[in-house]
């Protein structure tokens, strides 16, 4: 009871946080320049948002790696 009671709610919370629909117009398919990525060029952080995002997926690179390698070493060491 308590379990459907909590979906029914979540349910309910999820339908109030939906976004309201926002008219596109014909200015909106006209536009050609990205602000926050010209702001951002300007600022110089969009070399320090490029860092990170780099430095994120070397981090994950590295660790599916070296889970490969370990699930290697297992499969070598099963008995056949």
């Amino acid at each position: 009871m308590k379990k459907l009671f909590v979906i029914i709610l979540l349910l309910f919370s999820l339908n109030l946080s939906a976004q309201e629909k926002i008219e596109v117009t014909e200015a909106d398919y006209s536009n050609t320049t990205v602000e926050m990525a010209d702001q951002m060029r300007a600022d110089g952080k969009i070399y320090v948002l490029v860092g990170i995002i780099l430095i994120i997926f070397a981090g994950m690179v590295v660790y599916i790696i070296n889970t490969d390698r370990k699930i290697s070493k297992l499969e070598k060491n099963l008995p056949q």
